[in-house]
């Protein structure tokens, strides 16, 4: 009865816990803009005290600051789309560059974030199979790029840039460099690994089959991505040219 009961239990547990995270999460979300929106309100309303009411009753309104997060951000990405709003935005950077301390902070966040969701680059586009910490252990990594600057010349080779996520968390993670040959490209997408990764190998991704157009998976590397010491072929001996048919049929052992 227990043990039924258990089960029972952890059956619901998994319905609801995933219905949860879901929820809290966009709860979180929803709470972040909504602070942003009470931030800047909370400014405007110092600097013109005469808009206390009106600010009062914009705050009694659920989920105005989504919106207008939302519309403020499309619009901003609207505005820089073109020659008047790509001028202004170099003006914003050089004034954010002047600031000492801005300067740091501002250039790193703008470095990853343009990194990260630029449609041209290959952040995060691939996931791969690669050997760490040792050889012979296999993980999951994510491709970010190419190694470049002072680092791509000490490196001989076609080498890229990986980033191999921790499990449950891949927020933190490790920053390898390793041969493109000693990496296997896999066929699932990002999401699927992180789902992979994220749920302890138990979420696993469906096998794809090769399609036709497909690219040929790269050959076996030995030691990497093949045996350490693949069994050796001996050619089969050729005959001798002065040995003649019958003589050879001579030679041949009795089955």
């Amino acid at each position: 009865m227990m043990s039924r009961l258990r089960q029972y239990f952890i059956t619901g547990l998994l319905v609801w816990l995933p219905v949860g995270v879901t929820v809290w999460v966009l709860l979180w979300l929803v709470g972040i803009l909504d602070s942003i929106f009470l931030g800047v309100l909370a400014a405007v309303e110092a600097v013109v005290p005469g808009l206390t009411p009106l600010a009062d009753q914009l705050r009694r309104i659920p989920g105005l600051g989504v919106i207008l997060v939302a519309v403020v951000v499309v619009s901003t990405g609207l505005f820089v789309a073109n020659m008047f709003g790509q001028w202004w935005l170099r003006q914003w950077e050089r004034l954010m560059h002047r600031i000492p301390v801005v300067r740091s902070i501002y250039s790193s966040v703008k470095q990853v974030s343009d990194t990260l969701f630029s449609g041209s680059g290959q952040a995060f586009s691939k996931a791969l199979l690669i050997q760490y910490p040792r050889q012979g252990a296999w993980t999951i990594a994510f491709l970010t790029g190419k190694p470049g600057g002072e680092v791509a010349r000490h490196l001989d080779g076609d080498y890229i840039s990986v980033y191999v996520p921790t499990t449950p968390n891949p927020t933190s993670g490790f920053f390898l460099m390793v041969p493109r040959a000693d990496v296997v490209e896999l066929k699932m997408s990002v999401d699927e690994a992180l789902k992979y990764i994220i749920s302890m190998g138990v979420v696993v991704p469906p096998l794809r089959e090769p399609r036709p157009g497909d690219p040929v998976p790269a050959p076996q590397v030995p030691g990497v991505t093949g045996p350490l010491h693949p069994p050796a072929t001996t050619p089969p001996a050729a005959p001798d040219a002065t040995t003649t048919l019958p003589e050879a049929a001579a030679a041949r052992p009795e089955p």
